[in-house]
């Protein structure tokens, strides 16, 4: 007798510590999931967090294959059983889902669901989400609910502490979030002070060389050289302040899905076709995920600036330990060589700083009327 509990107990303190460990959102949601299926022993099990417009904002699943969900799918709306337990906020124990009265079906992917234990996760009286598990893993006696009182109580702890996991984890995304808008903050101010002085003195510069055009022509071309410099080193300040900040979205989102997203916006913002593709791309030090990003930008803005390019395809993909970012169009292309000799790099030698400061390598091939294609390569970690 006396084991059967030690095991339970055992299996809920495995199952907090797992939840304590992560502080971002969607990582805890997923824990708190897994858990879940775990300490119960179910076939499936979800959780759900609401928005404001009857659907969910989040949905996490367990038990169910990738293809699977995609089949299902669009996230479920909040009705039914679900519903109940984000509005009346009980717990739901049900023998055979299929059955109760509020049941309204699901989509003819979704998996069949027969015994069903819900509730609500709560912090105070907000309802932070709905947690459910299905079919659990054990003999069911005729018109039974595999799901016992004590399976309830079980889900009850849990589901009390994953609502301290997820609410810690949210206060942690909003400090993040007011550290980066006060170091967003800062860089303005920064920007304000730095490039403002330059600019200052390129506008004095070119308005004495203006001046000076006619009645002294050399001095005037002195002049001119000196604001391409404070022109060069107004540049370079701004790019040295934006570079401290990684952007938000790598943060959140990772490289892949961050560089999915800005293909996707550029391919409707150009009248040229952008394309991305990914093939066994696993997560890099940040360092690294940020320099291929920010290459990635600066040559898909060559591309749709200057190129004259009908297609431009951006793919990152596996190699070894780390992974190979390529842009390539099919615009006018140039010759590197000249580009050198005339004094024009078109972002080349930083985008070179940036592979060469992760320890990385950047190789560009073009030739005019052949497209160009930009290759970055990072060891990974």
């Amino acid at each position: 007798m006396s084991q059967g509990p030690r095991s339970g107990l055992a299996a809920v303190s495995s199952a907090l510590l797992a939840m304590s460990r992560h502080l971002e959102v969607r990582d805890v949601l997923k824990t708190i999931v897994a858990s879940a299926r775990e300490l119960l022993d179910a076939q499936y099990a979800a959780l759900g967090v609401p928005d404001d417009h009857g659907g969910f904002a989040q949905f996490v699943v367990d038990g169910v294959s990738d293809d699977q969900w995609r089949a299902i799918g669009p996230l479920p709306r909040q009705h039914g059983i679900l519903a109940a337990m984000l509005h009346e906020a009980k717990a739901e124990r049900l023998a055979d889902v299929r059955r109760d009265p509020r049941f309204e079906g699901w989509p003819d992917a979704h998996p069949d669901l027969v015994d069903f234990l819900g509730l609500p996760i709560k912090d105070g009286e907000e309802v932070l989400g709905a947690l459910f598990l299905a079919n659990k893993r054990c003999p069911k006696p005729e018109g039974g609910c595999g799901f016992t009182q004590e399976d309830e109580g079980l889900l009850a702890i849990l589901a009390q502490h994953a609502a301290i996991a997820l609410t810690n984890a949210r206060l942690y995304e909003r400090s993040r979030e007011l550290t980066i808008a006060e170091e967003r903050s800062r860089l303005a101010q920064e920007l304000h002070d730095a490039v403002s002085q330059k600019l200052f003195s390129l506008r004095l510069t070119a308005q004495a060389a203006a001046a000076l055009v006619d009645r002294d022509p050399a001095r005037a071309k002195g002049e001119l050289h000196q604001v391409a410099s404070l022109a060069a080193e107004a540049a370079d300040e701004l790019r040295a302040a934006v570079v401290e900040l990684r952007p938000a979205a790598l943060d959140e989102d990772g490289l892949i899905a961050t560089l999915r997203t800005q293909t996707q916006v550029l391919d409707r913002a150009h009248t040229a076709r952008v394309t991305f593709t990914s093939n066994g791309f696993r997560a890099l030090p940040a360092s690294q995920e940020e320099a291929l990003l920010r290459v990635a930008q600066e040559a898909l803005h060559n591309a749709l600036r200057h190129s004259g390019a009908a297609h431009v395809d951006v793919s990152v993909e596996r190699r070894g330990g780390g992974a190979v970012l390529r842009v390539t169009d099919d615009g006018d292309g140039f010759d590197p060589s000249a580009v050198r000799r005339a004094g024009r790099h078109l972002g080349l030698v930083s985008m070179r700083d940036r592979a060469g400061g992760v320890g990385g390598a950047l190789t560009v091939e073009s030739a005019p009327g052949k497209g160009t294609t930009i290759e970055m390569e990072v060891p990974g970690g």
